[in-house]
């Protein structure tokens, strides 16, 4: 029998269990039962994965885990499953061994959910979640720096997004593509006219990013992109000092974010009226180009209408620039700072000119029927821009608009830009003396209690995480909206070192690579099962090649606003993998740049450790 299940009873074993047991144990009936444990758990643990399949049921981060953080995976249904084993891909062999916890909770369609918690798992490795009857997960890894790759991926995203430029194969791989839109010819629309530049006016505007699955350059969302990604260079300066992006920049003496972030400042320069200091609200096609390669889509662009928020935007974000920059390019941070002021001077002469695009096209031809970005409340646009300026310059005029705004918190967004500007207050505050202790206490209480109530009600959700506490979350771009979440908790993390404010910000990215409801990895590249047909014409347009790669899109979206095929209505699970899915599959530079963030500040936190 012991040669036939090559199993070997260890003697020393079985003489220390007789000696301090309590029980009259006979020797011989000690090692039968011994052999047959032994057998059952041999039958019982596979000797191979191979021919076990991926059980959609067993949602779980698909990318991986630090090895002294949080490990956890959500089982649905199959109330009689008892126990998981964690298998070794390299080893083949089980490494772990749990229970699924007892407690379920209900997910938003009916599911029960369960817990399978792994944390004492700390070996570096790559892995898959078993569970006898039932199937396994998809593969994930434990290791140091495990979301690294992924947070590269998610800024290089940007350099795929570039205008205005060929991309090489040295840099893009498979993805190298023409030049696209040079964008020197650009047409003042009849919307943009002014006495210095008539409509019809040609203007030069090149670089920048394309703003998300279509190939027009949009200020507003410009804005929230940008500032998200110098507030993640300026929390975290160090890490970016060597980050290399394989980018045309990489080698310089400029951090490659700082690289890739100035390819769209250059852009967005150029969109100031240099006459007048407003802000073209964008630059675009009078309609969405067809689903085609950048190089094909050669309709006529224009600059259209200037408007406070975008001017507001343009200039919270060149403020910023200028204290980013003035370390490698003295000359660059001083034109960003005074086209800052130039904005926030024409801002204070114009303070309410929204962007109604219905109105625009009732008075202009040609109709402009691309994104909108309009926004009827401009206090968080004055709220930022003030905040960039004041900490630039120190100026009390910027301060009076401060003193009296709503310091409530209001997760970033487009739309909702308030916040980025207190981060920046309390980034900067050991600087910042003369203001009030109080009105800063109360911002960082506001702060604090927000993250608190994520982390409070994240205990009681089918998927144990912050996105998700509010059937509220699941909007147009859900996945920006755990990526915020994330950013908020990491905030609370630095400033009260609190532990559960790092957990949840990671059970937030779990959440996004494949612990919801969908089942997705929402990260292109990034997973065992991942987007593969976005809405993004640059993926579109080369259906031969998989979709670029570091790119998030938008997530469950239940107002299903472009009549695609979706599985179910439910709001977590309204999600579907079609290119037609502008809703719920489009790809954004305000999506990606939170994800962006998040990612790399978990890597840098932790490399810190």
């Amino acid at each position: 029998m012991k040669e036939y299940f090559d199993i070997t009873i260890n003697e020393l074993m079985v003489n220390k269990i007789l000696k301090t047991s309590m029980l009259k144990i006979n020797r011989g009936a000690l090692i039968q039962l011994m052999f047959a444990l032994t057998f059952a758990f041999a039958c019982k643990t596979p000797k191979s994965d191979e021919n076990i399949a991926v059980h959609e049921s067993i949602r779980v981060n698909q990318v991986g885990f630090y090895p002294q953080e949080q490990k956890m995976a959500v089982v649905l249904n199959h109330e009689n499953a008892t126990d998981f084993t964690i298998w070794s891909i390299a080893k083949k062999e089980v490494v772990f061994e749990g229970k699924l916890g007892m407690e379920s909770r209900q997910t938003l369609s009916g599911h029960k959910a369960r817990t399978a918690d792994f944390t004492d798992l700390a070996a570096e490795g790559k892995y898959e979640l078993m569970i006898d009857g039932l199937g396994k997960s998809y593969p994930f890894e434990i290791k140091n720096e495990v979301n690294a790759e992924l947070g590269k991926s998610a800024l290089k995203a940007f350099y795929f997004q570039r205008a205005s430029t060929t991309l090489d194969k040295k840099e893009a791989g498979v993805w190298a593509r023409k030049l696209g839109h040079p964008d020197d010819q650009v047409m003042v629309h009849p919307s943009a006219a002014a006495s210095s530049r008539a409509a019809g006016t040609i203007i030069s505007s090149p670089f920048g990013w394309y703003d998300a699955g279509d190939y027009n350059k949009y200020i507003v969302n410009s804005g929230v992109t940008v500032g998200t990604l110098l507030s993640l260079y300026e929390d975290f300066p160090h890490y970016f000092q060597s980050l290399d992006l394989n980018i045309p920049e990489s080698g310089d003496q400029v951090p490659d974010l700082l690289d890739e972030v100035n390819w769209n400042l250059i852009w967005m320069l150029s969109m100031q009226d240099p006459n007048d200091g407003g802000v073209y609200h964008k630059l675009t096609t009078a309609s969405f180009a067809g689903m085609v390669a950048p190089h094909l889509a050669v309709a006529q662009r224009y600059v259209v209408q200037k408007s406070t928020a975008a001017t507001l935007d343009f200039a919270a974000v060149m403020a910023q620039a200028s204290r980013v920059y003035k370390e490698y390019s003295p000359e660059k941070s001083i034109t960003y700072l005074k086209a800052a002021e130039k904005a926030w001077s024409w801002a204070k002469s114009n303070p309410a000119i929204v962007y109604e695009q219905n109105q625009l096209n009732k008075d202009f031809e040609p109709d402009i029927v691309t994104g909108a970005y309009g926004d009827q409340n401009l206090q968080d646009e004055w709220i930022w821009a003030a905040a960039e300026l004041y900490v630039s310059t120190h100026n009390l005029v910027y301060w009076e608009e401060l003193e009296s705004a709503d310091q409530s918190y209001v997760l970033p967004s487009w739309s909702q830009v308030s916040w980025l500007g207190y981060y920046t207050l309390l980034r900067h505050q050991a600087n910042l003396g003369q203001l009030p202790q109080e009105w800063m206490s109360m911002l960082k209480i506001n702060m604090l209690e927000a993250a608190r109530s994520l982390v409070n009600a994240a205990v009681e959700t089918a998927y144990r995480a912050p996105m998700g506490t509010n059937v509220k979350d699941f909007v147009w771009g859900s996945n920006a909206v755990a990526a915020n979440q994330g950013i908020l908790l990491l905030y609370a993390y630095k400033y009260s070192l609190e532990k559960p404010f790092l957990s949840s910000a990671l059970d937030n990215l779990d959440y996004v690579l494949g612990r919801n409801a969908t089942g997705y990895s929402f990260v292109t590249g990034f997973g065992g099962k991942t987007p593969l047909y976005p809405h993004h014409r640059l993926a579109t347009s080369r259906p031969e090649l998989p979709p670029l790669p570091g790119f998030i899109v938008g997530g469950p979206n239940p107002g299903q606003q472009d009549d695609c095929n979706y599985p179910s209505s439910i709001p977590d699970e309204s999600f579907t993998d079609e290119s037609c899915s502008y809703a719920s599959n489009e790809i954004a530079i305000n999506w990606n740049a939170p994800f962006a963030y998040l990612v790399n500040a978990l890597e840098a936190i932790h490399g810190s450790f």
